[in-house]
């Protein structure tokens, strides 16, 4: 008896001893990184518009998942369709970790094409952390424009709503207007999406293309269901299985041959990573891949998934490295299609 009251009394004592030991050595270095740090969350557009709703989401939950539990604060920036950010990403934004940044996807593929008025990045050396979403955009006409169709559109003249060079609000309407030539003028300069379907109700425009599907209905379904708009087109590589658009043709149906149909996919690809987030270039490898290990698990939290679908926001994820990837495939894009692609995006003298 005495023997085993001396055993359980080593036992915890030693116990005791390790949980002091534990106690006094110093912490893991990733949990020392980011312990009282606040990581900020830059978004390329104004608040109320579907770029700010995927980004404060995410940020909501995204620091549960970093080691040391650090602050994430949003920030909108924007300006030129997310220009703006991302110069400020590349060149400006601290590579230690603590910045990352939710932008338009067509704005870093905007330099392939010839688009690279203002363009002082190189979007292969960005740090990608991942992709929240793969996206359906549509064109989408006020009713009392009376546009309903694609052939409204190649027949009838109307005013779109744009952001800035490089959003899917400017290139996927230049796009139909260059490659197809429907007869549309484009109207650029609106902070985001909220202010374009402002512009639409106060009858400044008749309609805006390349405007998020998710986004339609987690901020305006209300304007479907009262059928105040008209869908004409979705524009993604492959048709929305959603009811609301089976009736809705795809911008693909319109390439009428293969060297078409290439360059659309180069420009449309940019739908498979609609919700980027990415980190300066240059900022070390570690903190790089704590940052993708925090948005991969981020889009499992039960919370965060919960909170998108009741926002109706649509998570289809992509991890950092498939990004990455992705963005090196554009790059080598072969030559016609680039040729094409850069003629369809050329904006009007």
């Amino acid at each position: 008896m005495r023997a085993s009251l001396v055993v359980r009394h080593f036992l915890a004592f030693a116990a005791l001893g390790t949980g002091l030991i534990a106690t006094l050595l110093p912490a893991p270095a990733e949990d020392l990184l980011y312990a009282g740090k606040t990581i900020q969350l830059l978004v390329g557009f104004s608040t109320g518009g579907g770029y700010d709703l995927y980004g404060r989401t995410l940020a909501r939950y995204l620091g549960r998942h970093i080691p040391g539990v650090p602050q994430v604060l949003v920030q909108n920036m924007p300006g030129a369709g997310s220009l703006k950010l991302v110069n400020y990403l590349y060149n400006v934004a601290p590579k230690d970790g603590t910045t990352i940044a939710e932008f338009a996807p067509g704005v870093v593929i905007e330099p392939l094409t010839g688009r690279s008025d203002g363009v002082s990045f190189k979007a292969t050396e960005l740090g990608w952390v991942g992709s929240i979403s793969q996206e359906v955009s549509v064109c989408a006409f006020m009713a009392t424009a009376g546009i309903r169709t694609i052939d409204d559109m190649r027949e009838k003249p109307s005013i779109i709503g744009a952001s800035g060079i490089g959003a899917e609000s400017d290139v996927f309407p230049t796009v139909l207007r260059n490659l197809f030539h429907l007869p549309l003028r484009i109207v650029p300069g609106y902070p985001g999406g909220a202010e374009i379907t402002t512009a639409m109700q106060r009858h400044e425009v008749d309609g805006r293309c390349g405007w998020s599907w998710t986004s339609l209905l987690s901020r305006n379904k209300a304007m479907l269901t009262a059928k105040e708009i008209e869908l004409t087109l979705q524009i993604a590589l492959t048709k929305s299985d959603d009811p609301d658009l089976a009736t809705v043709p795809s911008i693909m149906d319109l390439a009428g041959d293969p060297a078409t149909r290439a360059a659309l996919e180069l420009i449309v690809s940019r739908q498979s990573i609609a919700r980027p987030f990415a980190a300066p270039p240059g900022i070390p490898p570690g903190r790089l891949s704590i940052l993708r290990d925090a948005f991969d698990a981020t889009m499992t939290d039960p919370e965060f998934l919960a909170a998108a679908q009741a926002a109706a926001l649509d998570i289809r994820p992509l991890d950092g490295k498939a990004v990455e990837a992705l963005i090196k495939q554009i790059y080598g894009s072969p030559a016609q299609a680039v040729k094409i692609a850069t003629e369809a995006m050329r904006d009007a003298p």
